[in-house]
C-alpha cells in the first residue's frame, strides 16, 4: 500500500510542476505520511523527470536551514533535494518565470563544488572542506507544488525540498582559509538593499550543512560524489519574486550572483 501511495503523490507531484498548478498538503491527504516515506515520493517526482524529461541529477540542495526561512515556513528541521541541468540557469541572465514558476521565492546560499566523494554517516566538516574544489555566491529560488506554501516537513521533503531553479555565481573561490560563520551576504531587488545575513545562520556555517547533507544521505545509502554542486541553505529570509524581478546578491571575499525574472 505506501509503495502505491508513494508512486501516487510522485506522479501528482511531477503533473503539479509540469502543468505550473498546486495541490493541497500531502500531509492532509495522507496524515500518516513519514519523512522517510516523503523521501521516496521526492525520489519517485525526481526518476520521472530524469526517465521522463532527460533530466541529469548534477547536485543537491540542502533546504530549512537558517531560523528565519524555518519560521517563516514554520518547519523546524534541515531537508535536502535533488538539483538537475534543467534547474541550473545563466548567472546574470534571465529566468522564464511565467513558464516554469508558480509560487517562487529567491534565497541568498553558498554553493559547493566538490572533487572528491563524500560518503556518510561519519564525515566531518574538515572531510567536507578537503573535498571541496571551490564554493560560489547563490540564487535559489524555490518553488512550492503545495498550495500557498502550506508546508509542514513531509511536503516540503516530498517535493524534492521545494526546489525550482537556481544560478551560480561566476567567481570560484577556494575554501581555504574562508570565515564560513562570519562570511557576509547582501541582497538586493530591484536595486535597493533588502537583506543582509552570515554565514553562521545556516545551522551555525554553511560548512555545517554540507556535513549535515553527507551524513544524512549516509543513512539512504547516497553519497556526495566529485562533480557534485551543492547548495548549502539560505542565510536570508525568502523573497517571494514576480515577473520583472531583478536579484542580486554580494558575499563578502566569495562573489556576486544575480538573476531577472521575465
Amino acid at each position: 500500500m505506501t509503495d502505491a501511495k508513494i508512486r501516487e503523490h510522485g506522479d501528482a507531484l511531477y503533473e503539479a510542476l509540469r502543468a505550473r498548478h498546486t495541490l493541497t498538503p500531502l500531509t492532509t491527504r495522507w496524515p500518516e505520511i513519514t519523512i522517510a516515506d516523503a523521501y521516496h515520493v521526492s525520489l519517485h517526482m525526481v526518476n520521472r523527470r530524469i526517465h521522463d524529461d532527460g533530466e541529469v541529477i548534477i547536485g543537491k540542495k540542502i533546504g530549512v536551514t537558517s531560523k528565519a526561512v524555518q519560521e517563516m515556513l514554520d518547519v523546524h528541521q534541515p531537508d535536502f533535494g535533488y538539483l538537475t541541468d534543467h534547474m541550473l540557469y545563466e548567472n546574470g541572465g534571465e529566468m522564464p518565470f511565467s513558464q516554469l514558476l508558480i509560487q517562487p521565492r529567491a534565497e541568498g546560499e553558498i554553493a559547493f563544488k566538490l572533487k572528491k566523494d563524500l560518503v556518510g554517516p561519519g564525515v566531518t566538516n574538515e572531510d567536507v572542506l578537503a573535498a571541496t574544489e571551490y564554493v560560489m555566491a547563490c540564487f535559489e529560488i524555490v518553488d512550492s507544488r503545495v498550495k500557498d506554501w502550506k508546508v509542514r516537513i513531509q511536503d516540503t521533503v516530498a517535493d524534492n525540498a521545494s526546489c525550482g531553479l537556481f544560478v551560480l555565481g561566476a567567481e570560484h573561490v577556494s575554501p581555504e582559509g574562508l570565515d564560513f560563520p562570519n562570511l557576509k551576504m547582501r541582497v538586493y531587488k530591484n536595486g535597493a538593499l533588502l537583506s543582509q545575513g552570515l554565514g553562521s545562520a545556516a545551522l551555525g556555517s554553511p560548512v555545517n550543512c554540507v556535513t549535515w547533507l553527507a551524513n544524512t544521505l549516509g543513512e539512504f545509502g547516497i553519497s556526495l560524489n566529485a562533480g557534485d554542486v551543492v547548495l548549502s541553505g539560505s542565510l536570508v529570509p525568502l523573497e517571494p519574486v514576480v515577473a520583472g524581478d531583478e536579484m542580486r546578491l554580494e558575499v563578502d571575499g566569495v562573489g556576486t550572483a544575480a538573476v531577472r525574472f521575465t
